[in-house]
């Protein structure tokens, strides 16, 4: 049995999903954002990417829905969403790990 197709509104958010994720830099702080929370300045230290260039970076994907804050007093904490995110990041990697590596492709 076919699964349903997804609505416009689905494709919709599932393209800017994909389109927030096609910058480098955005999908190496989803990676670590992934595993954790973390502030700014450990962002910008663990991608070695100024901290403005940081902060407008996790603007985009907080305003895409895919990170969410919370703050710990003076500091604002960033994480993934969920763990839908989460597993789009990872398959995305490990994907991308068996075309560098030519580990032979799972069915």
């Amino acid at each position: 049995m076919r699964a349903p197709e997804p609505t416009a509104e689905q494709v919709k958010a599932a393209v800017e999903a994909f389109r927030m994720l096609s910058d480098g830099t955005r999908l190496r702080l989803m990676w670590l954002l992934s595993s954790g929370e973390y502030d700014v300045g450990s962002l910008a230290e663990a991608v070695d990417v100024p901290r403005p260039s940081v902060s407008q970076h996790l603007a985009k994907l907080r305003l895409a829905g895919l990170v969410e804050t919370r703050r710990d007093g003076r500091r604002v904490l960033y994480r993934a969403r969920d763990a839908h995110v989460r597993a789009l990041i990872h398959e995305a990697l490990f994907h991308a790990d068996h075309e560098v590596s030519g580990i032979p492709r799972h069915d």
